[in-house]
């Protein structure tokens, strides 16, 4: 049997230590009786259950949806990037040891990706050996570092020490633009917002010629790339224009766009095909987002009937992109 490789999965650890001494937005994870809240600054941040953490409750969720492998990330919010580095160097070794564990405890059915400070870059470099000792294929960041964009040349050293240590890097939307113009619910944000805000660090990346300077380290973008796919043949008409618009990119954007890999969670057959048609089904891989409420239900077989490939080689795409036997 082959098998279902779900890369966009996400971890909340059981607990989280108290500590005063910590900023005011330090989270804490309360447990109730059939479930629990992520609390951030004093509020529920997210209603959550022990999905995120038990691997138990994750294996029998993963049979009901043909799955047999999870690649389990830290939930976005939990990066932090907005934190002292101090704070988020000790979240970051609190939540990646938790993720660690799990992967541990069941190496057949989990694949783990870690976090690192990125609002300090040198304790970022340093935190990727600590990444990979501990058995995770790559590290999860925001779609931007409190407002830095993700082309910026001061990320760079974090890019160049994922590529050497051989770790893959996940793009996921966190803190998005746009709200204000969409009525200011915070629920738009994972609704709508998400799509457009990984759309923005893509073309950071792609304008700010990070795959150029990088050629070899694996970048994945959640939620299909967002709205990137759709912006592509806008895109390519502006660099084919020639200057000014040409120097925007180091090359034609749709090539560029097909260096990075990009997850199914489309929902609709019509839209995932024509990402594929854009960046080749090469570059796809299963994603379903859960444990969370918006996720895709049964991914690889949604993925598998939306574009007529075999399981093998989506799960090839996702050994190639995880560095996996």
């Amino acid at each position: 049997m082959v098998e279902a490789i779900d890369t966009h999965t996400h971890f909340v650890p059981r607990h989280i230590p108290a500590d005063s001494a910590r900023n005011p937005l330090w989270p804490s994870v309360e447990l109730r009786d059939a479930s629990a809240a992520v609390m951030v600054g004093g509020k529920v941040f997210r209603v959550i259950d022990s999905r995120s953490w038990d691997a138990r409750r994750r294996l029998e969720d993963m049979a009901i949806d043909d799955v047999q492998i999870q690649v389990v990330s830290p939930m976005p919010e939990l990066l932090s990037h907005w934190f002292p580095p101090a704070d988020a160097d000790a979240l970051c070794r609190h939540v990646n040891e938790g993720i660690a564990a799990l992967c541990a405890d069941h190496p057949r059915h989990f694949v783990g990706i870690g976090m690192v400070p990125m609002q300090d870059v040198a304790l970022a470099v340093r935190h990727m050996e600590d990444i990979r000792l501990l058995g995770l294929r790559g590290i999860e960041i925001g779609t931007h570092i409190n407002g830095m964009p993700l082309g910026d040349v001061r990320l760079d050293d974090v890019y160049a020490a994922a590529e050497q240590a051989g770790l893959m890097v996940m793009i996921h939307p966190l803190h998005p633009l746009g709200l204000d113009r969409m009525g200011g619910r915070p629920e738009l944000a994972a609704v709508a917002a998400f799509p457009l805000e990984t759309a923005f660090a893509a073309v950071s990346l792609m304008a700010g010629g990070v795959l150029e300077r990088f050629p070899t380290l694996r970048i994945q973008l959640s939620h299909g790339g967002g709205a990137l796919s759709w912006l592509l043949p806008r895109l390519d008409h502006a660099f084919a224009m020639g200057p000014p618009l040409e120097s925007l990119f180091a090359r034609n954007p749709t090539e560029i766009a097909r260096s990075f890999y990009y997850d199914t969670i489309l929902y609709d057959g019509a839209a995932l095909r024509y990402l594929a048609d854009k960046v080749g089904t090469n570059q796809i891989v299963v994603g379903s987002d859960y444990p969370f409420t918006i996720k895709q239900d049964k991914p690889a077989q949604f993925a598998e009937l939306a574009l007529s490939v075999a399981r093998a080689g989506l799960s090839a795409n996702a050994k190639r992109l995880f560095a996996l036997r």
